[in-house]
């Protein structure tokens, strides 16, 4: 019995010490929800069943009206519907200064100084541009603005002090009686060249003639290939759409196959945009040649020589794995697009072609067989876009040397046979020997009077051969002459510009020369 009434007396105590326990955390557990009470905790009254963004949205329209008195009359007027005169203030904050960018003056220079170097460094790749006052370094010199030295014109006293003059200072006049002269005579003269230029235009029917007797409008009717408007609305649609822009040069001639104006705008309209050269129909020039201009090339700009065929190609892998860095550098993008631009007949499409490893893209071996500019998709992340061929205007560049690069088709000109004598110029002797079977033709290299004659033998050599006579044995010289600039086009032939020498290289030549030279004198 004792036993029993001393289990009892031990569960109520037990009982006790749990509610004591229980209330204690209860107790903390509440003052720890008054702490945390905020505005959208629901309490019975008003608004118990609407949360605080509800309440906002519904005070919004109540804060449009105007308040009125027990009369109607209005006390305070609605929003923008207030007649006072409103306070032109505004609360200062340091918020305002929160997204600007101060840059010091000596900070500036040492910014300028060290990014001078690196901003024309085509292998050194500087992301995120729009954060960086790019725009700083390309500071226009203040000696060019006329404004720069107006005080030169005119003083400041005369412009703003107590002796001022009410008109605008005269920029670029004449400071003295001579020097207006001298502009006043300038002026005459052009004035009467321009009339005698309208004059001449008249009378010639708006063409003005040549040394060759061929007027501009002739000329243009047959060599002005590529560039249309069209074509170049083409061009600069692939520029605007492309992160990196691929110039395909051919490596026959790469510098007649630039296209600087296009590299020009490029660098001043797009500087963020990426630039490399890829030296197409490297098969067709020997190894040395390629490895000379890749050298010469990449000091401008990353150089890749490069062989467009879809089962047996040269460069693929180097190109791929390139345009793969570009794709890791922007890795802020969901993909970035490859464009390539170059002249007509370079094999910008058969380059795409060879990644991609079918024809995804139409090639021929004549210009223009691209109209249109074309999106193809190379890797997930990685799209290509094909353009057609643009030949940039050049006040340099003759009929043959748009003949020989490939941008009119051969069977649109009229006189082929003109253009021989300046394909011999161009070819070695021993290769058109090789190629057609035929020698003795006038050797012009010893006296240039023999060009002409040159190419009339060389083109009847070659049509007596074939058998193409025309009525009464005369050699078809036209159509002989078509043949040959075909096959001069195609590759057939074989012909190269010879890249620059280096001057480090000339230098070491000089110096073994001399060097072998003084060892032959020593040892006599």
């Amino acid at each position: 019995m004792n036993k029993f009434f001393f289990l009892i007396s031990s569960l109520k105590e037990f009982d006790s010490f749990v509610e004591m326990g229980t209330a204690k955390k209860e107790k903390q557990r509440r003052e720890r929800h008054n702490d945390t009470r905020d505005a959208n905790l629901k309490v019975k009254g008003e608004n118990f069943y609407r949360d605080a963004k509800k309440v906002k949205h519904l005070s919004m329209y109540k804060s449009g009206r105007a308040v009125r008195n027990a009369k109607g009359d209005i006390i305070k007027a609605a929003d923008l519907q207030s007649s006072d005169i409103p306070v032109a203030r505004v609360d200062p904050n340091k918020k305002w200064f929160g997204n600007t960018r101060v840059i010091a003056q000596d900070a500036l220079s040492h910014f300028r100084e060290a990014m001078a170097d690196k901003k024309h460094d085509s292998y050194s790749v500087l992301l995120k541009r729009n954060k960086l006052p790019m725009s700083l370094l390309d500071e226009k010199d203040k000696a060019e603005s006329p404004a720069a030295r107006i005080l030169e014109t005119e003083s400041y006293e005369h412009a703003f002090g107590p002796k001022q003059q009410r008109k605008k200072p005269r920029l670029m006049t004449a400071s003295n009686l001579e020097e207006l002269a001298s502009i006043t005579e300038k002026d005459q003269q052009q004035y009467e060249e321009k009339l005698e230029l309208d004059s001449t235009l008249g009378l010639m029917g708006n063409s003005i003639l040549d040394k060759d007797d061929f007027t501009q409008e002739a000329k243009e009717a047959i060599f002005h290939k590529g560039q249309s408007k069209r074509i170049w609305n083409e061009l600069y649609k692939v520029v605007d759409s492309s992160d990196v822009v691929i110039h395909v040069l051919d490596a026959r001639d790469p510098l007649g196959t630039r296209c600087e104006s296009v590299e020009k705008y490029i660098q001043t309209e797009c500087p963020h945009k990426h630039l490399i050269y890829v030296l197409n129909k490297c098969d067709l020039v020997p190894t040395w040649v390629a490895a000379a201009w890749v050298k010469h090339l990449s000091k401008r700009f990353p150089t890749l020589a490069f062989h467009a065929s879809i089962t047996n190609s040269f460069g693929k892998g180097s190109l791929i794995q390139l345009l793969r860095q570009f794709s890791t550098l922007h890795s802020d993008r969901k993909q970035i697009s490859v464009g390539f631009i170059g002249y007509p007949n370079t094999g910008k499409s058969s380059i795409i072609n060879t990644l991609r490893r079918k024809k995804v893209c139409q090639v021929a071996p004549i210009p223009g067989e691209t109209k249109v500019w074309q999106y193809i998709t190379f890797m997930k992340k990685i799209f290509l876009i094909d353009c057609p061929g643009i030949v940039p205007p050049s006040q340099k560049d003759t009929e043959s040397d748009i003949l020989f690069r490939g941008v009119v088709r051969v069977e649109h000109v009229s006189s082929p046979e003109q253009y021989i004598p300046d394909l011999l110029k161009k070819c070695t002797r021993k290769h058109l020997e090789r190629t057609y079977e035929v020698s003795g033709w006038a050797r012009f290299e010893e006296d240039p009077a023999l060009l002409e004659k040159a190419g009339i033998e060389f083109i009847e050599l070659i049509a007596r051969k074939q058998g193409r006579l025309l009525k009464g044995g005369e050699p078809d010289e036209t159509g002989i002459a078509k043949q040959v600039l075909y096959d001069f086009t195609r590759g057939k032939i074989p012909w190269f510009v010879p890249p620059p020498q280096d001057e480090n290289s000339e230098n070491k030549e000089t110096q073994k020369n001399k060097d072998v030279v003084e060892k032959k004198e020593s040892e006599k």
